[in-house]
């Protein structure tokens, strides 16, 4: 199934299930094949689970633009416009955490009544005088030169940390094969945009204004978005917000310790 945004991109999404909508909004590089793990176990919950492969992702299509933050957010709008959802729960993992932040602050909670932000690249990753807590900008050139150079290397390397797997946590080595096929399936152009954008996205000022029930849940070894930079200073900006951090977990949580992250977004969304 395929909807259309607003400059005629079509984006692949999924709808499984009857109830109140989940919707699932995914990580850079990755697509909605990445909540194996989650729209399952929801839809027997109980729920309809919904996903979108975002522009240059999976099976949608892969123009040269429209990967800035507010565009990837109008993207995200388009896709309850289209299907007219309402008491929507967002779940969404690292940039997809970026996007719905963005979303709300441009389009409103109207149709939404709570937000999971699980490993999220918030608030705003870019060190700069007035959030000294940041990453230097240099980190980021790094990254993006080593994904011209040799990004399949890259990724590779990158899956220990991924998974924490040197602190105990499962992933077999077929799982982590599986993930880093679905990362080099992205649009490698998409996958230097995304990067830069979420690392310039500054969403502090949509985190303060939100009235919305929010969820952090976030790994203590989590090495793509550092606790101190990401988690923590996101749940104390989120007015209310419940934070939980998973000990001896990586940035892919969802699925080392998706049975704890499944019930724990349950019992949230329940509360």
């Amino acid at each position: 199934m395929f909807f259309t945004t607003a400059d005629g991109t079509r984006l692949a999404y999924e709808d499984y299930g009857q109830g109140r909508p989940i919707v699932f909004v995914t990580s850079s590089m990755l697509n909605t094949e990445m909540w194996e793990y989650q729209i399952p176990f929801f839809v027997e919950q109980g729920f309809r689970c919904l996903s979108f492969d975002r522009r240059g992702h999976g099976r949608s299509d892969r123009p040269s633009a429209g990967y800035d933050i507010d565009t990837l957010a109008d993207d995200l709008a388009a896709f309850l416009d289209h299907l007219d959802l309402r008491d929507v729960t967002f779940v969404a993992h690292s940039l997809g955490g970026a996007e719905v932040a963005r979303y709300l602050g441009r389009h409103g909670e109207d149709h939404v009544e709570r937000a999971v932000f699980v490993g999220a690249m918030l608030p705003f990753l870019k060190q700069t005088d007035d959030n000294p807590e940041g990453i230097p900008e240099a980190a980021l050139d790094g990254l993006l030169t080593a994904l011209r150079t040799d990004r399949p290397k890259w990724l590779a390397t990158q899956s220990q940390a991924y998974f924490a797997t040197q602190l105990g946590t499962e992933a077999s080595p077929a799982m982590i094969d599986w993930k880093l096929r679905m990362c080099l399936s992205a649009s490698p152009w998409a996958t230097l945009q995304v990067q830069q954008t979420v690392f310039h996205a500054d969403n502090r000022e949509q985190l303060r204004g939100l009235t919305i029930p929010a969820l952090i849940v976030h790994g203590d070894a989590d090495f793509s978005a550092p606790l101190e930079v990401t988690g923590r200073r996101t749940a104390a900006l989120i007015p209310g917000a419940v934070y939980k951090e998973y000990p001896a977990a990586g940035h892919g949580l969802y699925i080392t310790h998706k049975d704890q992250l499944n019930a724990d977004i349950l019992d949230f969304i329940k509360s």
